[in-house]
């Protein structure tokens, strides 16, 4: 008895950042929404900013060059929240 499984593509599709959420789509379909607190970078970010984003590390990464803020898919499908930075 074979068992079709749905291929996990974790390669970014699509961003969007509102005020309160970082929402990830994955080329899989999948959707990633997570605070926006856990990023204060891109918290901090003007939309402008926060719209100017582009895929990196072959579509596992997201790059936001004007605040240079990098995240990769693997960090948000574990939960992972920006490390906090220490004075």
């Amino acid at each position: 008895m074979g068992i079709l499984a749905i291929q996990a593509d974790e390669r970014v599709k699509d961003v969007k950042v509102d005020s309160d959420a970082l929402q990830v789509d994955l080329m899989d379909g999948r959707s990633i929404r997570v605070p926006l607190a856990w990023y204060p970078c891109l918290l901090e970010a003007s939309d402008l900013q926060r719209s100017n984003w582009e895929r990196c590390g072959g579509g596992y990464g997201i790059h936001w060059p004007d605040i240079d803020e990098h995240l990769s898919t693997e960090g948000l499908l574990r939960g992972a929240p920006a490390p906090r930075k220490t004075a």
